[in-house]
C-alpha cells in the first residue's frame, strides 16, 4: 500500500529550472516555472524531476555545490521581486542582452548577484517590520545549516572567491576567536547571504504549492558526494577523509565506464563513514529531511557508492587507479528510516557497476531502481529492455548525463542497436525519440520520465552534461515558445493510452497533421 501511495502509475519530465526561458539569462523560479507546472498538468504529466538545487560554483554543476542544504540564488526570479516591491524598474534597467538558448554563466552571475544586492539594500531600507520578522524567524529555524553557509560565503567573498583551504589557517580551521572577529567584521555580508537564501526558499515554496495544487509531484536529487570547497566540508571536516590542513586524503570517482575510458574523476572528498556512524548519521538524516521539505521524492545519486565506493589516490590524474571500499550499507538506511518516521521516499540511481550486493541493499529497503532505455539494446537479455522491467522501478529515455535520444541515435547507437530497436517494435523507426517515449510509457514500471529535449525532438545541441568534460555543460535552455507546439498533446494522448494520465480523462485526439497515436514514428 505504501509503495502504491508513494509511486502511483505516472509519467513526467526531467528538466532543471535553469533550463527554463526567462529574461535574466538563466531559468528561475518565477512565472516561467509556474507556467511549466501548468504545462505538465495540462498534458497529463504528474511528475517534475529536477536536479540538485544548491548554490553552484566553479564549473556550474548542480552536483558540485557550495552547500548540500542551501539554494541557488541564481534561481531567484527578479520578476517576482519586482512584483513584491523589492526591486524597482530602474534596478533592472541595465540588464545585459543574454542569449536565449544558452546560459552564459559569467555575465549571468555578475548581473544576478549585483541585482540581489540591490534587493537587499531595498529590504534593509524599507522598514517592513512583518517582512523582517518573517526573515528572522526563517533564519532562526534554518540556523543549523544557514549560519555555516552564510559565514562561509561571506568569508569566501572576503578572500576573493578562493577556496577555504587557501584562507588563513585560523579561519580555515574555524578557530573560535578568529571566526568571531571575522563574523563581526562581515556581519552585513553574512546577513545578505541569509537574505538570498530566504528569497530562494520562499520562491521555491510558492512553486511547490502551485505544483501540489495542480497535482504535480516534485522529484529532487541528492548527490552522494559534496564539493570539497563547500560549507559542509569547511564546517564539519571530521566527517570527511581530510588531512590536518583540510586537503584530500583520497577522492571520489568511478572506474572506466560507458561514458569515459579513464573513468570519471569527480574529485570530491570521501566520507569518513566511521565518524558518520559514531554521530548516528545525523548529518545525513538532516540532509535528506531538508531535501524532502522541498520535494515529494528524492533520487539518491550514485546509490552504488553506499554499498561500496571507488576510492582514488589524492594525487591521481585519472580514476583508473582506485579501489572499491565498503560503504555504510544498511546501517545508514536503517538510520534514515528511523529518522524520517519509517518511510523512505527515495529512488536509487543504480546505474554503473552494479553487484548483487548493491541490488540486495536497494531491495532490502524497498527502493525503486532506474531503467534507462538508451542502455537497453545490447541483446534480448538486457535488463533495461521493457519486457525485463519490474513494477517497482523508474524508467527513463535518458538522464541528464545522456545525449537526447536523437543525439544518441545519430552519434552513439550502433547499427546493431538500431536494428534491434526496429525489430523490437516491429516497424521501421522514423522518430527514435517517440519510439523510446512510447516504450517507456508502455512499461509495467510505476513511473516513466523523459526529458524535454526528447519530447521536443532535439539532438545533441540540447545535451545538458557530458561526464568527464569540464566545459560546456549545464547551459542548455528551452527556447521561448518551445512548449507551444503539438508535442504536449501527443504526449498527453499516449499517457492516457498507457494509463499514466492522472484521473484518466481522455485527452483530445491529435490533429490530422500529427502522427497517429498508434504509430511508432
Amino acid at each position: 500500500m505504501a509503495e502504491t501511495t508513494l509511486f502511483p502509475r505516472s509519467c513526467g519530465i526531467l528538466l532543471h529550472p535553469t533550463c527554463l526561458p526567462g529574461p535574466d539569462g538563466i531559468g528561475d523560479l518565477g512565472p516561467s516555472a509556474h507556467r511549466f507546472v501548468d504545462w505538465l498538468a495540462d498534458h497529463a504529466q504528474s511528475v517534475w524531476q529536477v536536479l540538485p538545487l544548491g548554490p553552484t560554483s566553479f564549473g556550474d554543476s548542480p552536483y558540485q555545490t557550495l552547500s548540500a542544504f542551501g539554494g541557488n540564488p541564481l534561481l531567484v526570479s527578479f520578476e517576482r521581486l519586482q512584483a513584491e516591491g523589492l526591486l524597482r524598474e530602474q534596478d533592472l534597467a541595465d540588464r545585459p542582452v543574454f542569449p536565449g538558448d544558452r546560459v552564459d554563466y559569467g555575465p549571468v552571475i555578475t548581473w544576478k548577484f549585483a541585482v540581489l544586492d540591490r534587493a537587499w539594500a531595498h529590504f534593509c531600507a524599507g522598514g517592513d517590520a512583518p517582512a523582517w520578522r518573517a526573515f528572522e524567524q526563517w533564519s532562526a529555524g534554518q540556523a543549523v545549516w544557514l549560519e555555516p553557509l552564510a559565514r562561509f560565503l561571506a568569508l569566501k567573498d572576503d578572500h576573493g572567491g578562493r577556496q577555504w583551504t587557501e584562507w588563513e589557517p585560523a579561519l580555515a580551521r574555524r578557530e573560535p576567536a578568529a571566526l568571531a572577529r571575522a563574523c563581526e567584521r562581515l556581519a552585513k555580508r553574512i546577513d545578505a547571504h541569509r537574505f538570498r537564501q530566504w528569497l530562494v526558499a520562499r520562491q521555491w515554496d510558492d512553486l511547490r504549492a502551485h505544483a501540489r495544487a495542480r497535482g504535480v509531484r516534485l522529484v529532487g536529487d541528492i548527490p552522494i558526494f559534496v564539493a570539497h570547497d563547500s560549507s559542509d566540508v569547511w564546517a564539519r571536516p571530521e566527517l570527511f577523509q581530510l588531512d590536518a590542513q583540510g586537503g584530500l586524503l583520497a577522492k571520489a570517482g568511478v572506474p572506466p565506464d560507458y561514458f569515459c575510458d579513464d573513468g570519471q574523476l569527480w574529485g570530491n572528498p570521501l566520507y569518513d563513514w566511521e565518524a558518520a556512524r559514531a554521530d548516528g548519521y545525523r548529518w545525513w538524516i538532516d540532509r535528506v529531511r531538508a531535501c524532502l521539505a522541498q520535494v515529494d521524492v528524492v533520487r539518491l545519486d550514485h546509490f552504488r557508492g553506499f554499498e561500496a565506493y571507488w576510492s582514488v589516490r589524492a594525487n591521481a590524474a585519472t580514476a583508473r587507479d582506485g579501489d572499491w571500499v565498503p560503504g555504510p550499507g544498511a546501517a545508514l538506511f536503517d538510520a534514515l528510516r528511523d529518522g524520517l518516521g519509517g518511510i523512505l521516499p527515495l529512488i536509487a540511481e543504480d546505474l554503473g557497476v552494479i553487484t548483487p550486493q548493491v541490488d540486495a541493499l536497494r531491495e532490502a529497503f524497498g527502493l525503486p531502481g532506474m531503467k534507462v532505455l538508451q542502455f537497453a539494446w545490447s541483446g534480448p537479455d538486457n535488463a533495461f529492455l521493457p519486457h525485463e522491467h519490474v513494477p517497482h522501478a523508474v524508467v527513463y529515455t535518458g538522464t541528464h548525463d545522456n545525449d537526447p535520444v536523437l543525439g544518441w541515435w545519430e552519434h552513439l547507437a550502433t547499427p546493431a542497436e538500431k536494428a534491434l530497436v526496429a525489430e523490437y517494435v516491429g516497424t521501421p523507426v522514423e522518430a527514435p525519440n517517440w519510439t523510446l517515449i512510447r516504450l517507456g510509457l508502455q512499461s509495467c514500471a510505476h513511473t516513466f520520465i523523459t526529458t524535454m529535449p526528447d519530447v521536443l525532438g532535439l539532438g545533441r545541441e540540447a545535451r545538458l552534461n557530458l561526464p568527464g568534460n569540464n566545459h560546456g555543460n549545464w547551459d542548455w535552455r528551452l527556447h521561448p515558445g518551445a512548449l507551444d507546439g503539438p508535442e504536449g498533446a501527443r504526449l498527453a494522448r499516449l499517457a492516457w493510452v498507457y494509463r499514466r494520465a492522472p484521473g484518466q480523462a481522455a485527452p483530445a485526439r491529435q490533429d490530422p497533421g500529427s502522427p497517429p497515436a498508434g504509430s511508432f514514428a
